[in-house]
């Protein structure tokens, strides 16, 4: 059982629906009883950082997620939820994200040029990088999903895969049994759905 946790932001029930797409049963919860019991944590997010880590640490959830990931659970962030799972982000001042995968969120406007347009919205290639993950075991390179954003992860030794909008802006992250997209995978098709089945067959153990 998956546990999407619901601390108010996020795109919750369209993500439950993608993993019943492929059979794997998933739950919205913001229950630490029902997180814990889950095998696999979802962590989603949209809108801004500042209020998003506050919520997770309001609501007791960034310490359930900190004792979960020490646990060797698998956790995915989405989008946002990725962006949470780093050091530090400069969106609109700084703030500290979990520190689970070392990186800072900076903007994409520092990095293209004037005339592209942010957020980043839309479909873009997959560059995989160095050994494959089993993240993307169904995902081939080049495979394409949806971007909605307007910061990207930087500073990160744990980049698995990379899109190009001008420069090379960081697509997923992953260290150990912690990982995230910057994408959505629930609104990038059948790639989207092989990443959430790629996800679910991951057990609790370390996965590079």
């Amino acid at each position: 059982m998956i546990a999407i946790i619901d601390y108010g932001v996020g795109n919750l029930f369209s993500l439950q629906s993608s993993f019943a797409a492929i059979g794997a049963k998933a739950v919205v919860t913001a229950d630490p009883t029902v997180i814990r019991r889950a095998d696999r944590i979802l962590l989603p997010g949209v809108g801004a950082f500042k209020d998003a880590a506050r919520k997770l640490e309001d609501s007791g959830m960034a310490a359930l997620v900190r004792e979960q990931a020490a646990a060797g659970k698998p956790i995915m962030g989405i989008c946002l939820g990725m962006q949470l799972l780093l050091d530090v982000s400069y969106e609109y001042g700084e703030h500290k994200g979990l520190g689970l995968i070392e990186g800072k969120v900076v903007p994409i406007r520092d990095v293209v040029p004037a005339d592209y347009k942010v957020p980043h919205i839309g479909w873009n290639g997959l560059h995989l990088c160095g050994t494959e993950h089993p993240l993307f075991k169904y995902v081939q390179e080049g495979d394409c999903v949806y971007f909605v954003h307007s910061y990207y992860a930087t500073d990160c030794p744990s980049v698995i895969a990379t899109t190009e909008y001008h420069a090379a802006l960081t697509a997923a992250v992953a260290k150990d049994n912690v990982m995230g997209c910057q994408f959505h995978p629930e609104k990038s098709g059948d790639v989207g759905l092989n990443i959430l089945r790629a996800f679910c067959e991951m057990g609790g153990t370390k996965n590079g």
